[in-house]
């Protein structure tokens, strides 16, 4: 005879559960979530919570449908909105799943962060991608281990600082080029402190207005992009004329 999932009274019937389970102040805290989906709210694929949680409740044991105490909240997470306690615990808790289950999901984000790498850097020798295939290998060589409560991009970019460091293959990010525009005398002020954050100056030319073609870090176009609005009081153009500046063909190795 099958056991069935005994429910909280007044909740409608959990099925095909994703529990994510949080320890704090000595209690275990679980939420119900559906199946797949806390991967995507925590890489911000998914942003509408009531696609994530099958119910705003949080309980002690999902299975058993053991809701959590009113007052265990309140001293433990320091309130009682229950839907604030279920995004504190979807954040930070550990989903639970099956060896296989996690086996597959650590697979898919080491291939997902690998993916993103290729995606943003270059070998600076050449100026072009490596594979998704040479950067999990490179990734492998590093020991680089995915941690499955952060999202892929941002271990995409801990993975590009820790091949910066330690070397283990020459890479730096496709630089972005920008053409600017700026009025006489802005654009007088503008040139030399654009010269120092450029990665390298393609074009710079000054008649009534001073028009350059750069190259820069991607991470380097907000202050770019700050110091001319702040200057020429947004009376100057930036056109992004390329998001990766990069050669045809992938690299490859001899």
């Amino acid at each position: 005879m099958s056991r069935q999932v005994k429910q909280p009274t007044g909740q409608k019937r959990l099925t095909n559960v994703a529990i994510v389970r949080l320890k704090k102040g000595g209690k275990r805290f679980e939420i119900a979530s559906y199946p797949n989906k806390v991967v995507s709210w925590r890489n911000k694929v998914e942003t509408d919570i009531d696609e994530v949680l099958q119910t705003h409740t949080v309980f002690t044991n999902v299975s058993k449908g053991e809701v959590a105490k009113a007052g265990d909240l309140k001293k433990i997470f320091g309130k009682d909105n229950q839907s604030e306690i279920c995004l504190e615990i979807l954040a930070k808790g550990e989903l639970q799943v099956s060896e296989k289950e996690r086996h597959a999901q650590l697979e898919s984000m080491f291939r997902d962060i690998a993916t993103i790498v290729a995606d943003k850097c270059v070998n600076p020798d050449t100026n072009r991608p490596y594979t998704v295939t040479m950067i999990e290998k490179a990734m492998k060589d590093l020991h680089f281990s995915v941690k499955p409560t952060r999202n892929t991009k941002q271990q995409a970019l801990d993975v590009i600082k820790q091949f910066t460091e330690k070397e283990t293959i020459k890479i730096q990010r496709a630089y972005m080029r920008l053409k600017l525009t700026i009025p006489g005398k802005e654009g007088r002020k503008l040139q030399t402190k654009i010269k120092k954050i450029a990665k390298k100056v393609e074009k710079d030319d000054f008649d009534d207005e001073l028009e350059m073609v750069v190259l820069i870090d991607p991470g380097s176009f907000r202050e770019i992009e700050e110091l001319v609005r702040e200057l020429t009081k947004g009376k100057a153009q930036i056109e992004v004329l390329s998001l990766k500046d990069v050669e045809e063909g992938d690299e490859f190795l001899e």
